[in-house]
């Protein structure tokens, strides 16, 4: 198998695993380094597969006022699934975060075929859902490399040993870089957000991502590049004193796909 044919296999395996866990799936997208093209599988490093997926709920659980699903399931192998109601995700689209949108521009998805009519629309308008208020895609993607610097150094479990080995994490940088390159070509350069999500400097994050940089470097490396996308930040939202513009046929799409599919499945749940 091919690299496409690898991933799409994980995906599948992911869809799999929450259809047998009885969830109404709307679609799985992954979301990752496979997106931006910076995965790796050598013997330095080894990406993994993480999805994003949207479900329904049951008549039921909208009736009697259920808690809105939503959770990461964590697998054996330590892949992530994170499982939205169509509700929450949607209403995370809205609020333009960077991880979630990238899931309308993935190539690695499935989309239940019961579905696919309704949901296609969501895909085919991704650009103007991405565009839907480019203040807060902005302030989302300089907050992203903020929260990347305060990682740093910072001794997770999960990293514990990359802290130990580098004194840093690799990984953690080359997003503080990668988001960076991201914020100039969506704020300044105004390049389509599919555009957006591949760097041009693939091949040195990649490096950078398996710690070819000393820990003063890639100190000085981070704070550096967090100050210049806080830079841009400032610069394309007039220091936060621009106000918002909210594209409102975004809104109505996300509306109407969402309205379009609960009607469906409580259709469906009141006739059984």
């Amino acid at each position: 198998m091919n690299r496409e044919q690898k991933i799409m296999k994980r995906v599948q395996e992911h869809f799999d695993y929450l259809k047998e866990k009885g969830f109404e799936i709307v679609f799985i997208a992954l979301q990752g380094s496979q997106n931006y093209e910076l995965d790796v599988y050598d013997n330095d490093y080894m990406s993994d597969i993480d999805t994003k997926a949207v479900v329904l709920p049951s008549f039921k659980d909208f009736v009697y006022g259920k808690k809105i699903f939503s959770e990461t399931l964590i697998l054996e192998n330590n892949e992530h699934i994170d499982v939205k109601d169509v509700r929450a995700m949607f209403e995370t689209y809205k609020k333009q975060n960077v991880n979630f949108i990238e899931t309308l521009f993935t190539e690695f998805k499935i989309i239940n075929p019961k579905y696919k009519d309704i949901v296609q629309p969501l895909f085919d308008n991704a650009e103007e859902i991405a565009h839907l208020n480019i203040n807060q895609a902005i302030r989302c993607m300089a907050g992203m490399s903020k929260e990347k610097l305060k990682a740093l150094k910072h001794p997770y479990p999960a990293i514990i040993n990359k802290i130990n080995k580098y004194g840093y994490d690799p990984k953690q940088l080359h997003h503080i870089l990668r988001m960076n390159d991201f914020i100039k070509k969506y704020a300044i350069l105004k390049r389509p957000y599919r555009k957006c999500l591949i760097p041009d400097n693939k091949e040195y994050l990649i490096q950078i991502k398996k710690g070819i940089l000393s820990e003063d470097e890639a100190t000085e490396l981070a704070i550096r590049t967090d100050e210049d996308t806080n830079d841009v930040k400032n610069w394309a939202t007039g220091f936060n004193d621009r106000p918002d513009v909210i594209n409102q046929k975004g809104i109505e799409i996300l509306d109407k796909i969402k309205f379009e599919l609960l009607k469906l499945k409580f259709k469906e749940d009141i006739e059984e």
